[in-house]
């Protein structure tokens, strides 16, 4: 180990990120190839990441990526062990990386999603490059949901990380701070639907049933029930579906999503809700 010098333990630092005293054992291991010893140090990142597979991640991010030019995008949820890494700057960077190739590649299945070329370093997969991470941090990480989407779209990530939506339009144009906002909205509001067409029938039988039996409980007349049911259950609406809902971010004046969006000349194709650890 003496004859490495401090100048490649450096240089090897540098290119992998992996701690000091592993860089020198790695160059010492190669006899001093830069590139011999790179591959040491992520088989060595490969071992760990193996051994900790059957470790939970309860913890994790949201990241999403949006490239307006080629109007590709994508939301991802990336999960690790505790809520110090998860807020660490090198693992919020591992998630947007994911988010970049996700979308730029357009891979729907994480399994797929691993072996590819990392866009970041082709000459690695997205698994050695999230091996090298691991190597580091000494965390399970996983890439565990991931959304790619295209067409013209808008996105936004909650400050702490842990809630992140992305919205897909129609039309000619659409105003970037309109569609983060709305994404905003879903952050705060958690629709369950775009419109009401997309709500289940049996969901909204569910519902006329519990306004029917609330109404019933005032006593009035039959014909008078059913108009109370009817109009909880466009309360209800109102409330679940998101072209429906007045838009609670400010300066929108009380308008509900989907006149904004009117106005705007736009029209909602989709919008993915991901909240780390909660099916959507």
């Amino acid at each position: 180990m003496s004859n490495i010098s401090a100048a490649a333990v450096m240089a090897l630092r540098q290119r992998t990120n992996a701690p000091m005293m592993d860089c020198k054992s790695a160059l010492a291991e190669a006899n001093g190839d830069m590139d011999k010893a790179a591959d040491i140090l992520r088989k060595k990142n490969k071992a760990i990441q193996d051994k900790k597979m059957d470790r939970e991640t309860a913890e994790g991010r949201i990241a999403a990526f949006v490239d307006p030019a080629q109007k590709v995008g994508a939301l991802v949820e990336v999960r690790c062990e505790s809520a110090p890494v998860a807020k660490g700057v090198d693992f919020v960077r591992l998630a947007n990386d994911i988010a970049r190739q996700v979308a730029l590649k357009g891979v729907t299945a994480v399994d797929a999603l691993l072996l590819q070329p990392f866009v970041g370093d082709p000459k690695k997969t997205v698994n050695e490059h999230i091996c090298d991470l691991v190597g580091i941090i000494k965390e399970k990480m996983i890439p565990a949901r991931i959304v790619p989407m295209k067409g013209l779209l808008g996105s936004y990530i909650h400050h702490d990380g842990q809630v992140g939506v992305m919205v897909e339009v129609e039309g000619t144009q659409a105003n970037p701070k309109l569609l983060a906002d709305i994404c905003k909205h879903i952050t705060a509001r958690t629709p369950i639907a775009a419109r009401r067409e997309d709500i289940p029938k049996e969901l909204v039988d569910r519902e006329m049933d519990i306004a029917r039996t609330q109404a019933a409980a005032t006593g009035k007349p039959a014909n008078i029930v059913e108009k109370i049911a009817e109009g909880k259950l466009k309360t209800w609406f109102a409330e679940s579906v998101l072209l429906e809902q007045p838009m609670v971010v400010p300066g929108y004046e009380d308008k509900t999503v989907g006149d904004l969006l009117k106005s705007a000349g736009l029209k909602l194709v989709r919008f993915v809700r991901l909240k780390v650890g909660e099916l959507t």
